[in-house]
């Protein structure tokens, strides 16, 4: 996964583009494409330090008051 710094503010849940091998495997996990992922703006502020492109895949973690962190992930697409 490609981490860089990204904005630091306690609202904004860590972003982190994923590898190839992690996008195939989640990609096969649920069953979808990237067309079918919620999408992220290539230019959105908290992914803008990660050297993303369109059709890659961002996970986006985020704490969670019962199960301690939730996992969410999104396309990328250009804008």
């Amino acid at each position: 996964m490609s981490e860089k710094k990204q904005p630091h503010h306690i609202l904004i849940p860590v972003h982190k583009k994923l590898s190839e091998k992690e996008t195939e495997e989640i990609l096969k996990k649920y069953n979808i494409t990237v067309k079918e992922l919620p999408k992220i703006l290539s230019s959105d502020p908290a992914i803008a330090e990660l050297d993303v492109k369109e059709g890659d895949v961002v996970k986006v973690m985020r704490k969670s008051r019962t199960a301690g962190e939730s996992s969410y992930y999104r396309g990328v697409l250009n804008g």
